[in-house]
């Protein structure tokens, strides 16, 4: 079903430009199964803002061009920019054997510090692996009805990495790639041993605030409410021969922890970008180290480097949590960014999967790969 295909973009905020091309986008966008969008593009000839759809089920009201969104994995962006910011400081190696610093979890001494941004330790992934031969070995419950009903307990994320390290590794450190939440939650811990802080403080202190990212947080222990304003997400199961679809925009994100519980809007995501990529975060050899991607899967250290497909590159982290997803691509100069936040209803066979895989590189292709003329 689609929900919100009716409703047009909103105008154009920022310098008040028309951009057919992008309203149309964002109107696609929700024409593919989504509840709403709020886009953001920033490039040469300014500021463009747009949202398409409806903020609310069985509402018509937008979702709001300035609206919060829980982020996801683009949460890992974040983390991976901290870890760096400590390892310019001289805290931190990104050579440096993981265990030395946390001695507690009998980790293999060769996982370093850089194995954990870049997902090649092979630790298991918390939330469980998915092989190539379809096989399937299960972690913590993040999905259907167990979740639904669960989904206001606190997890520990020491408790999370324990569960991980009880499971066999996927592979030996350093000889593969595999995207494992649980690399996130260990830079997580390393980043509060390092500093002696939590991690949401840390965060204020080394990114959220040299940034002015007022819109953006790491919510604390017990912080369920996404602060208004913001789109609403949802979650679909069944149960006993019926369809239930649930409002999961209130949550204890604590069960993904630092490798997706991170809440943003697209304008900081746009100005976290624009920063990290500008070189106002990291040194210019740190950086250069960030976007260097492993040959598997392109992954520098907590972003993507990606192909446009027509002789570009972005640098890029998208992220989906139970219902919200935010976007974030920029170019490596950052002089065009494309930040959006995508609601929706999420279920257990992730079933618009192919779908935001297809509607996000759509969205790319138009801001980044605009036809000559």
């Amino acid at each position: 079903m689609t929900y919100g295909a009716r409703e047009t973009a909103e105008p154009p905020g920022g310098a008040g430009q028309e951009r057919p091309e992008l309203q149309k986008a964002v109107e696609d966008f929700v024409a593919c199964g989504f509840t709403g969008i709020q886009l953001r593009v920033n490039d040469g000839r300014g500021e463009w803002v747009g949202t398409a759809g409806v903020a609310e089920l069985g509402g018509s009201a937008r979702p709001p061009a300035d609206g919060r969104t829980r982020i996801g994995s683009v949460t890992k962006t974040f983390t991976a920019a901290l870890v760096l910011r400590l390892v310019a400081g001289g805290g931190l190696g990104l050579e440096d054997p993981v265990a030395d610093h946390l001695p507690e979890f009998g980790l293999d001494r060769r996982i370093t510090v850089r194995m954990l941004l870049q997902h090649t330790s092979g630790i298991f992934n918390f939330t469980g692996e998915y092989f190539e031969d379809g096989t399937v070995a299960p972690g913590i419950v993040w999905q259907g009805r167990e979740w639904v009903d669960g989904r206001f307990r606190t997890h520990r994320p020491q408790d999370l990495v324990r569960l991980a390290l009880s499971k066999p590794a996927r592979f030996e450190p350093g000889t593969d790639w595999s995207y494992s939440n649980t690399n996130y939650v260990l830079a997580r811990l390393l980043i509060e041993k390092v500093t002696g802080r939590s991690l949401p403080e840390a965060m204020r202190e080394h990114i959220l605030q040299p940034l002015d990212l007022a819109d953006t947080l790491v919510p604390e222990t017990g912080q369920e409410e996404v602060p208004a304003p913001h789109a609403h997400a949802y979650y679909r199961y069944e149960a006993d021969g019926r369809t239930t679809t649930v409002d999961v925009t209130r949550q204890n994100p604590s069960w993904i922890s630092s490798g997706g519980d991170m809440i943003s809007s697209t304008a900081d995501l746009h100005t976290f970008v624009s920063a990290l990529v500008g070189g106002r975060l990291l040194p210019a050899g740190l950086l250069a180290e960030m976007c260097t991607p492993e040959a598997k899967a392109g992954y520098g250290l907590g972003v993507m480097v990606q192909d446009t497909g027509r002789g570009g590159t972005v640098i890029t982290h998208n992220g989906g949590i139970a219902g919200h997803a935010a976007l974030m691509y920029a170019t490596p100069d950052g002089g065009t960014t494309l930040t959006a936040a995508v609601n929706y209803v999420d279920d257990s066979a992730m079933s618009l999967a192919e779908a935001f895989g297809k509607a996000t590189q759509r969205l790319v292709e138009e801001v980044f790969c605009p036809p000559a003329g």
